[in-house]
């Protein structure tokens, strides 16, 4: 009897023969379903227990994951023409369903019912959790609105999801219009090996001699950092912050300016509808800050108190560029260059010297070693799972040798894959409908310049970093101890809080003890000098200031962009990140950059109005990582109690509650700004 392989017994996705076209048609069918077994449910009895309704409902949910999660993936990782008109026709079925849903007045009754029952005392934590983040969410969607305001509502979800997918897609397609074919090799002075053979590489796939660069953010990183040439640094900048927008090489073209402004307009009418002043407050409400009043408090006390040490760094980077020849003042796309330099010149640390050290082989699997001594689990490669590329990985994490999570690593930059870094789920861990258990599964997706020329990939350490990052996206989800799938994994987590368990694990990219176990020569195996290893900690505070500035320019451009909406008066958005600049901005950007054109993270993510969590969510890390500071980072104990107060909870309790139970006590900012070496004593209440 041959027995059923990993891919049948998960029910994982087969992406080696999918088609597009018919996951559109089953979605359809699939939706119409869900809907006719909701109204039998609701039309079965008065009264529905816990048992009768929740579960009922997570199994529908479940069905259409198996068909919009593979197609959704598909659309950031392989985004030909057939997976995006597939995606353009389910997207607005999707939203009308989900809108649906949410305005059902006898599903909100019947969860309001278990409120108020005797059965809720019964029910566990995390049952109970549900039960009423379920209830908020009907009134966030207009369950108590008149049927003209809802059906105005759906119509409002269905042009901001359309809205957010063209944004998406113009981003996308600009960034692939773009290319630069560069036979002189001398043109490309200073640029490391790495990226020469990057650049080689790519212009061969074109057929084409030479050189092609092009504005995937490795090969741009690379540019501007290392480039001698100021007009080639000045031409791929201009490229890049111009991308989508009315400027730069292609104006007009993919231009998402009205996008942008139009998105913003629906968003606060759509939060006028359903009861808040602004969009922002209509954000929070799901998130652990009290208003969009008290995020602008905690923005601006942060800035307060970094804004001296960035302008502080901005005038040393100035003055050193000035004893090096370089121009006054510095424009944008030199800073980089010169920070580079100035790095080096202060530190004696160079990229080139690191880079070899940190090759993707020996990072994943240190990687993998340091979340074993910090959980005791393990991570091992899994074979004959099938995958939408060649180069993606699939892996099972186990503890004390069982199974409990896996996860797909697409890790490499390529055509019709969007840029950036990002997990998401591909299965919830919750109990199917024969009441076996069904294990979380995740996708995990970066975009690292792929091996070349017999070489593995070399990463930078802020790539370092970021791999970490996504992997402790990673872990939240499929660490999870919670059985509910609507509070399971990163579900129901409050969206200022999501961010910790990834902010928290980049900390072990910074310790002497973790480098060590993977940070060796990946041609002769030597570990990474004690000199150059104490240099690289030595900087890792480098222009913490400015840094610091840039997240809070981005966080208030996000928040006061929703938050000061008038309709009666609206400004553009370009006037919004111009205010913005002139407050907090220590670094001159020209008066054609358009950055906002490409911030996908606000208008084609999750994050409008809550950017902010980056900087609140580093808070709370750097205040868990304290415990590990002193206890040791690889304490057992200290881990086992991360896993059982905060990573295995998902969104079982209030993210707060949470916090408080590992720490014994409400986050301060002191930890990050002694990690990051800035001023203390910025208070925030909110």
């Amino acid at each position: 009897m041959t027995m059923p392989s990993l891919q049948d017994t998960l029910l994982l996705p087969d992406f080696s023969t999918m088609d597009p076209a018919g996951l559109a048609a089953k979605l359809d069918k699939r939706l119409a379903q869900n809907l006719l077994s909701i109204e039998h449910l609701l039309n079965s009895q008065v009264h529905l227990n816990y048992s009768q309704l929740v579960p009922t409902l997570e199994q529908l949910d479940d069905e259409i994951g198996r068909l919009w999660g593979p197609l959704s993936h598909l659309h950031g990782v392989s985004n030909n023409e057939d997976v995006r008109a597939a995606f353009d026709e389910c997207l607005p079925k999707l939203t009308a369903y989900a809108t649906q849903m949410g305005q059902n007045k006898a599903l909100y009754l019947a969860f309001l019912g278990l409120l108020e029952s005797d059965e809720f005392s019964l029910l566990s934590q995390a049952q109970q959790q549900f039960v009423k983040l379920q209830i908020r969410d009907f009134k966030l969607a207009g369950v108590a609105l008149s049927p003209l305001q809802q059906t105005e509502y759906g119509q409002l979800k269905q042009k901001m999801a359309q809205l957010s997918t063209r944004f998406s897609n113009q981003l996308m397609d600009a960034t692939q219009a773009w290319s630069k074919h560069i036979k002189d090799s001398e043109y490309l002075l200073g640029l490391l090996d790495s990226a020469l053979l990057q650049a080689q590489e790519a212009a061969k796939t074109k057929a084409l001699e030479g050189y092609l660069l092009k504005l995937d953010f490795s090969c741009y990183h690379a540019v501007m950092t290392f480039a001698e040439q100021r007009e080639l640094r000045q031409e791929m900048y201009q490229a890049f912050n111009t991308r989508a927008s009315d400027q730069g090489p292609h104006a007009g073209q993919f231009d998402n300016t009205l996008v942008m402004e139009e998105l913003v307009g629906l968003r606060h009418e759509m939060a006028n509808l359903v009861g808040f002043d602004h969009y922002a407050d209509y954000s929070v409400a799901t998130k652990m800050a009290d208003s969009g009043q008290a995020v602008e408090v905690f923005l601006l006390d942060l800035a307060k108190g970094c804004k001296p040490q960035a302008e502080a760094d901005m005038r040393q980077l100035q003055d050193f560029a000035t004893q090096e020849g370089g121009p006054t003042p510095l424009a944008a796309w030199d800073v980089a260059y010169y920070s580079d330099k100035l790095r080096q010149n202060r530190y004696h640390l160079s990229q080139e010297e690191l880079k070899p050290y940190f090759a993707l082989p020996q990072v994943q699997a240190g990687l993998f070693d340091v979340v074993n001594r910090i959980y005791g689990i393990e991570v091992t490669s899994c074979k004959g799972i099938s995958t939408w590329h060649e180069d993606v990985g699939f892996y099972q994490v186990a503890y004390e040798g069982k199974a409990i999570g896996y996860f797909y690593f697409d890790l490499y930059a390529r055509d019709q894959k969007r840029g950036g870094a990002w997990m998401d789920e591909c299965r919830n861990r919750q109990f199917k409908a024969n009441s076996e258990l069904q294990l979380p599964v995740a996708y995990l997706v970066c975009n690292f310049a792929p091996p070349v020329g017999g070489k593995p990939a070399l990463l930078t350490h802020g790539e370092v970093t970021t791999l970490f990052h996504e992997f402790g996206h990673g872990l939240h989800h499929m660490m999870t101890n919670i059985d509910v799938a609507g509070v399971s994994g990163i579900n129901g987590v409050a969206w200022d809080a999501v961010e910790l368990p990834s902010q928290l694990l980049e900390n072990w990219c910074w310790q002497k003890n973790s480098l060590r176990l993977f940070v060796t020569h990946y041609q002769t195996g030597a570990a990474l000098p004690e000199d150059l290893l104490q240099k690289m900690l030595a900087a890792k505070n480098f222009q913490a200031g400015m840094f610091v500035m840039r997240q809070l320019e981005f966080s208030l451009f996000d928040l006061r962009l929703h938050m000061n909406y008038d309709p009666a008066a609206p400004v553009s958005v370009q006037s919004v990140l111009n205010a913005v600049r002139e407050e907090v901005a220590v670094i001159k950007a020209p008066q054609w950059n358009r950055f906002q054109h490409g911030f996908g993270h606000i208008f084609a993510g999750g994050y409008a109005s809550g950017y902010y969590s980056y900087l609140w969510a580093e808070v709370l890390a750097a205040d868990v990582f304290s415990r590990f500071e002193n206890a040791g980072i690889f304490n057992p104990a200290t881990g086992a109690a991360l896993w059982r107060d905060i990573t295995g909870q998902g969104g079982s309790r209030d993210a707060m509650d949470l916090f408080t139970q590992f720490m014994g006590r409400e986050p301060s900012v002191d930890a990050l700004m002694r990690h990051k070496g800035l001023s203390q004593g910025i208070a925030y209440e909110g």
